[in-house]
């Protein structure tokens, strides 16, 4: 599970608070901020909005698929692909599309269209209702 630490979206002064309740990896956080009721815990608990939270868990849940890693986390924010609901917001080809364009913007080498189906089948499993 990657640290918290890699959340980008996460003032210093949250990720701070986080630590301070023990939450120091991205499965912690998914398990601190499972429900609506423990998401609103977690918010009161930290001083940040709801809201915030949702977007912590959101980013949360996409570091932890599958073959994902650092430079997959800087392909995604180049392609401005923030979390899961913005994978889940694109039908594949356009998913595939802007990760294409965000690896020649930084000049590496796509995803194989094989990791991309990838990432996007498991995006779906852990859509939340």
């Amino acid at each position: 599970m990657p640290p918290i630490s890699e959340l980008s979206q996460i003032e210093p002064v949250h990720l701070s608070r986080l630590e301070k309740q023990g939450i120091f990896t991205t499965g912690i956080l998914l398990e601190v901020s499972e429900t609506p009721t423990r998401r609103q815990y977690l918010a009161d608990h930290v001083d940040a909005s709801l809201n915030d939270v949702s977007r912590w868990r959101d980013e949360a849940l996409m570091l932890n698929l599958a073959g994902f890693g650092r430079d997959q986390h800087q392909l995604f924010a180049q392609a401005g692909i923030d979390g899961i609901g913005d994978v889940l917001a694109l039908p594949l080809d356009a998913f595939a599309d802007r990760l294409g364009r965000g690896a020649r913007e930084l000049g590496i080498e796509p995803p194989t269209m094989l990791e991309i189906e990838g990432w996007w089948d498991q995006a779906r499993t852990l859509e939340e209702e």
